[in-house]
């Protein structure tokens, strides 16, 4: 029997038929996905295989491993990259083949050493399916994956002019007994290079929590708890109706009982009991006495 002739055609078919078999006899897994044609929303299953074991995603394949083939295959293999870099932060690698007269493109993944998310969402593997983190699972993700906390990792999403100049001077206000050296600084990149900030020229999430225009544009969830040190380590907080009564003594000067009640659409007894526990938590000092009794933020020191 004639097993391969001179030029090794014979050897080249058996290959090439083998390899065409392979693909057929494939299913999905935890590490391989099939997509008969690309769509953006797949970034999110790269995302999960970065965050999980690594993968693969084959784009011109349906979910039963036939081969169908991809249009415009030459401009996938630009655009697929360049968007997993853009939103994920890192850089597949992506080969085009032919399988059966078809061309299929190939999106290799390895495995992320730091948590990727996806549109602020982190999705891991879990079999053949993608699935999103959430609750302690997602806290148990995080810190499996490295010891730095959640607000120290680079916001993707996030540049330089999301960043509000309005909230930096207000900062340097407020910050410049404890923190003398960030008053001068009229660069807003080297001022938050000096707070630590920015790693490779990109905002850390803390830089859009603390200064960003629109924190919740990036973090959904996102919202502000004001508290008071009492010592070194021991913190007291306040409720979302005594917070906004603080901006609104930040902005006016100060707030009396009648004032209180109406901002925070309270009884007369619900107000004084607010104002006094504030009082006693060290955020509000109490001036005047019968009617003219009005509340003003008790300043360091005091």
């Amino acid at each position: 029997m004639k097993l391969f002739d001179k030029s090794g055609t014979i050897i080249k078919k058996l290959l090439k038929k083998e390899k065409e078999n392979m693909v057929l006899k494939s299913v999905e897994s935890q590490n391989i996905e099939f997509k008969s044609n690309w769509r953006d929303e797949y970034l999110k299953a790269i995302c999960s295989f970065a965050n999980t074991d690594g993968g693969k995603l084959t784009i011109g394949v349906d979910d039963r491993g036939n081969p169908v083939g991809v249009r415009n295959a030459g401009k996938l293999m630009e655009d697929i990259p360049n968007k997993v870099r853009n939103k994920l932060g890192i850089i597949p690698s992506v080969e085009i083949e032919s399988i059966k007269s078809k061309e299929v493109i190939n999106v290799l993944i390895n495995p992320s050493s730091v948590p990727i998310s996806y549109h602020g969402k982190f999705y891991i593997r879990s079999g053949s399916t993608v699935q999103e983190l959430k609750g302690k699972g997602l806290t148990r993700f995080l810190i499996s994956k490295s010891d730095r906390d959640w607000d120290e990792y680079i916001e993707e999403r996030a540049a330089i002019n999301d960043i509000s100049s309005e909230a930096i001077e207000r900062f340097k206000e407020i910050a410049v007994k404890r923190l003398p050296f960030v008053k001068e600084e009229k660069d807003i990149v080297k001022f938050l290079e000096k707070l630590n900030l920015l790693e490779n020229g990109k905002l850390k999430r803390a830089a859009i929590l603390l200064f960003g225009k629109n924190p919740k544009k990036f973090f959904t969830g996102a919202f502000i708890k004001v508290g008071k040190f009492l010592t070194d380590t021991d913190i007291v907080s306040s409720n979302e109706r005594q917070i906004k009564s603080l901006m609104y003594v930040k902005e006016k000067g100060k707030i009396t009982n009648k004032e209180y009640r109406k901002l925070a659409e309270l009884s007369d007894e619900g107000a004084r009991k607010d104002l006094v526990n504030l009082v006693k938590k060290g955020v509000l000092k109490q001036k005047g006495k019968g009617r003219s009794v009005h509340y003003i933020l008790r300043k360091h020191g005091d």
